[in-house]
């Protein structure tokens, strides 16, 4: 490596979750914040949660919902062969 152009590198950097977990890793900043960690994410916890904004979910299934119940059937028009 070449001198003087690479960060310094912390080899116990102090990282805080909004969760208050706190855990050591490497890293060339001393001190790192992060807003969700493998202590509170819902995919490690196994709470997630589904976030809905404006019903769009259930507007979803509604409009699902709809097209199976009722499978359109197209009408033969009459036409003068099919009369005779």
């Amino acid at each position: 490596m070449k001198k003087d152009i690479h960060p310094k590198y912390f080899a116990e950097a102090d990282v805080t979750c909004a969760c208050g977990n706190k855990f050591k890793i490497g890293s060339t900043q001393e001190k790192v914040e992060v807003e969700i960690c493998g202590d509170c994410h819902p995919f490690y916890t196994g709470n997630e949660k589904v976030m809905d904004t404006a019903g769009r979910v259930d507007k979803f299934k509604k409009r699902m919902a709809a097209k199976t119940e009722k499978p359109k059937v197209k009408k033969a028009k009459k036409t003068e062969a099919t009369e005779e």
